[in-house]
């Protein structure tokens, strides 16, 4: 399908991302839309598997028709049958009136079971005729009634395993996988970020008339490489409380760090690592990497301040946070014991409340000493120059360094 066609059903769909993923679900419910085929959506939690379901009914022959909406695990299992098939009057108590379920309400178009994971096999067995026969009986009926409806279903379970425990009819998870949309959780197509958080923002700014700056380059850094265990439904929510927590402000990544990792801090105050690396591996990136964060922060903020050609320079900042956050996935794992201080390009104890000029001198002593006092290495690692190298080297005194060694 060519570029332009995807753009313009993305935006009739309101489906927001560049990634290949995102783009090869656009083109299946291009394919799958206009045929009358059952479509089973699977993804995690917050991932949009609603909002696919839109897209494939606002694309259906049948968009002119009802779509229902039903949520299975939302409903009792005492109630689902006559919620869904509808029942007559007496079957059981408080049935006083003869009332038609959902499938009937949706006759002649679609209804979307979400969650479908959560219906009962009892209730399985009726869904399964009607997918078989268009036929189902009311609670309390006798007389089996025919119906014209679409099944497009939605799940955050895995149905193969959930059949091999046997809480899953096989006969119905072969009939409602007919075509199968499986949405990638956020952390798997993270290059869609930036763009779901401007989305987000402008729409939630507009929306409330508060004023929005956007988030600077090291904020949008750490968005992309948190794991977002709530998906996209987690973003959301996330950068609207930021927009309404920092009205016209530019949100930067000391904002994001406090916010979004506060619950994990106050669940573990230890300094956590990335799982399946040597702990003395992850705590020298962890530390590189926010100080790198913090160098790009100190840049995007010097050319807030002084733009216009002013050059100044910022002697010292805020405090650091004591500790950060590594995360992988919804798992945060703990060092059991401190690698030896020798081992980090930093110090750990050391980071808390410092100047820049001593994160600077650490950071390119550490550098310098991991290759070996390699000028064009230790630049090339820095993103600096070797002619700034040499002047930072004579600066903080670090000749002495090198001829000890």
């Amino acid at each position: 399908m060519e570029g332009t066609k995807i753009s313009d059903l993305q935006k009739s769909f309101g489906i927001i991302g560049e990634s290949d993923d995102i783009k090869e679900i656009i083109e299946t419910i291009a394919q799958v839309a206009k045929a009358d085929i059952t479509v089973l959506i699977i993804g995690e939690s917050g991932t949009g598997k609603e909002l696919v379901a839109d897209a494939i009914y606002k694309s259906s022959l049948r968009r002119h028709r009802p779509f229902i909406k039903v949520n299975c695990g939302a409903i009792p299992a005492g109630i689902i049958e006559s919620e869904l098939f509808g029942h007559v009057k007496g079957s059981f108590t408080g049935a006083i009136e003869d009332r038609k379920g959902y499938f009937e309400t949706a006759d002649g178009g679609t209804i979307f079971l979400d969650e479908i994971g959560e219906m009962p096999l009892e209730t399985q067995v009726k869904l399964l005729r009607i997918l078989e026969l268009g036929e189902f009986i009311p609670v309390g009926g006798s007389k089996a009634k025919r119906v014209d409806v679409r099944i497009i279903a939605a799940t955050n379970k895995d149905l193969y395993e959930e059949v091999e425990k046997g809480n899953f009819r096989r006969d119905l998870f072969y009939r409602i996988k007919t075509v199968t949309i499986a949405i990638p959780p956020l952390r798997k197509h993270p290059e869609d970020i930036p763009l779901l958080v401007e989305k987000f923002a402008l729409d939630f700014a507009n929306r409330n008339n508060i004023p929005f700056k956007g988030f600077s380059p090291s904020a949008m850094k750490l968005l992309q490489q948190y794991p977002w265990p709530g998906n996209v439904r987690e973003l959301k929510n996330f950068v609207e409380s930021m927009i309404v927590l920092h009205k016209g402000e530019v949100i930067t990544s000391r904002d994001v760090t406090k916010r979004l990792f506060a619950e994990r801090k106050a669940l573990n105050d230890n300094l956590p690592i990335r799982v399946g690396k040597p702990p003395d591996q992850a705590e020298r990136e962890l530390i590189l990497h926010q100080l790198f964060l913090l160098r790009e922060e100190i840049r995007d903020l010097k050319s807030y301040l002084f733009s216009g050609g002013r050059e100044q320079e910022i002697k010292s900042l805020p405090p650091l946070e004591a500790k950060k956050e590594v995360f992988v996935e919804d798992e945060i794992l703990t060092e059991e014991e401190p690698a030896k201080e020798e081992e980090h390009t930093i110090n750990p104890a050391k980071i808390g409340k410092v100047s820049l000029e001593d994160v600077e001198r650490e950071l390119i002593e550490g550098t310098l000493r991991k290759f070996n006092f390699q000028k064009r290495k230790t630049a090339n690692v820095l993103k600096i120059s070797e002619r700034t190298l040499y002047r930072k080297i004579k600066e903080y005194g670090l000749e002495d360094t090198e001829e000890e060694k």
